[in-house]
């Protein structure tokens, strides 16, 4: 998140960031309900235009 982001920014989206693909919750609330993190960054990846290198 941070490389993707920037450390405040990413801080940012990840709790205040509601996204479809995590049943309309934030990244910090899948994490919280036990969302794999992986199934999350996948997430991120499938919302924001994330470079391949850090896929």
């Amino acid at each position: 998140m941070n490389q993707q982001f920037g450390e405040s920014y990413a801080e940012s989206v990840a709790k205040d960031y509601v996204m479809a693909e995590l049943d309309g919750r934030t990244i910090e609330q899948a994490l919280d309900d036990g969302v794999p993190a992986k199934r999350v960054w996948q997430a991120v990846v499938a919302t924001f235009d994330v470079p391949s290198t850090l896929q």
